[in-house]
């Protein structure tokens, strides 16, 4: 087999190999990420959705006593956008 047959061989068996272990590893980064666990019905906090803003910002959605609190998150910082009220949903 020559060198450009042997190099094409090995592309065919480690290129999905590496795709399928980048795969993997996304799908267990998203599955288990951090405050994402499943298991928080008997906490008082819950985190409900987060929405990735831009490079380093996220919006939070927390569930806390009933209300729902919209949160802005940073690299430095963590600040209260809205809150729900408990009656109005």
């Amino acid at each position: 087999m020559s060198a450009l047959g042997w190099y094409f061989l090995k592309l065919l068996i480690l290129l999905p190999m590496i795709g399928g272990m980048a795969f993997g590893a996304l799908w267990l980064w998203r599955k288990y990420q951090p405050g994402m666990l499943a298991g928080q019905n008997d906490r008082n906090v819950k985190l409900l959705e987060v929405l990735p803003m831009g490079t380093f910002g996220k919006l939070a959605v927390v569930e806390f006593d009933g209300k729902k609190i919209l949160l802005s998150v940073t690299r430095g910082k963590i600040e209260k956008i809205s809150e729900s009220d408990p009656l109005n949903g």
